[in-house]
């Protein structure tokens, strides 16, 4: 936030409000950052800014490194872009372990889909979150809903870490994965699986065509032994390839006709009721977890607790019960 003047809260909301670049990405500049002040400021923009949110589609794409989830996105919002929809693509980086910052360039890798008057790509640290999702991106998200956006693509980092985050911030998750599935099935982890909404093999084109047709029917057949997340939804399984742009419009028809399932159901409503419900207690968890560090009376018993759980004369469950009676003062 150095470097220029900081808005007031009512300039942050009317840029947003208007759609500008500038104050959209100072208005996410202000909710990433950490300090007291700025939190209780993008606190006040969010909620002003509440009534405008809810109306996009969030479409949450993960996979393996390598699988091509970049070019996959730079495709299907193109794709979305040229009939006229406004399109934000929210992209996680790994953290650099010195900085914090994003060390991938999603921008640079959506080269087309960065110039595009229609979308708004904006890369941002994970910062070491679970999932591979940054601390921020549920508020950047509703951000980009109120500056008018009206689909949301969230990119993980696939790095085998819970993807059980994006999967609670999306109303549609797409799993992308490699031809070649008999060896990916070995090692892919089966909670991936039972998150997602539709399986894309990626790169089905060329030599990889055989693989990816094999690939297709073993997770057709690995997906009949899960439960389905909904009883009205059975998640398909197709090829594409991001490369020639085979196969991505079919997945985009599968993303709408999911929503038109799940509305007629009731279950899309459902579904953002305790998608907030999950992200209310994450934010009292992450509160109160600060809180009890910062703690002038908490911070002996904590050191305690570790020094004699580190010389094994403590079990864990007694040393937890310790700091939170010392830091609720009983």
């Amino acid at each position: 936030m150095s470097g220029r003047r900081r808005l007031s809260a009512e300039e942050y909301i009317e840029g947003v409000r208007r759609g500008d670049r500038v104050a959209l990405a100072q208005a996410i500049t202000l909710i990433e950052s950490r300090r007291d002040d700025h939190r209780r400021q993008a606190q006040a923009v969010l909620s002003a800014l509440m009534p405008l949110t809810g109306k996009a589609m969030r479409v949450g794409v993960t996979g393996v490194p390598g699988v091509g989830k970049s070019t996959f996105i730079e495709a299907l919002g193109c794709r979305l872009t040229a009939a006229s929809r406004k399109v934000a693509v929210l992209t996680v980086d790994p953290s650099s372990a010195v900085t914090g910052g994003s060390i991938l360039g999603d921008k640079t890798r959506m080269a087309k889909l960065g110039v595009d008057p229609l979308a708004y790509v904006r890369p941002s640290p994970n910062a070491g979150s679970l999932g591979g999702v940054a601390a921020a991106t549920r508020e950047t998200m509703l951000l980009c809903e109120a500056a008018g956006f009206d689909v949301i693509l969230v990119e993980t980092v696939g790095v085998g870490q819970s993807e059980t985050i994006a999967a609670e911030m999306t109303d549609f998750f797409l799993a992308l994965m490699l031809p070649g599935a008999g060896d990916e099935l070995q090692g892919i982890k089966r909670g991936v699986l039972e998150l997602a909404d539709m399986i894309a093999v990626n790169k089905a084109d060329g030599d990889n065509l055989v693989r990816a047709r094999r690939a297709v029917r073993d997770y057709r057949n690995a997906l009949r032994y899960m439960t389905p997340l909904s009883r009205h939804w059975k998640p398909p399984v197709a090829m594409c390839s991001a490369l020639t742009d085979e196969g991505v419009d079919q997945v985009w028809r599968q993303i709408e006709e999911h929503r038109r399932v799940m509305v007629e159901a009731g279950e899309w409503q459902a579904k953002r009721r305790r998608q907030l419900g999950h992200w209310l207690w994450s934010l009292v968890d992450a509160g109160l977890k600060r809180a009890l560090r910062h703690d002038p009376a908490t911070a002996a018993a904590i050191k305690a607790a570790e020094r004699e759980l580190a010389a094994g004369d403590l079990a864990p469950s007694a040393g937890a019960q310790r700091i939170l009676d010392a830091f609720l003062h009983k």
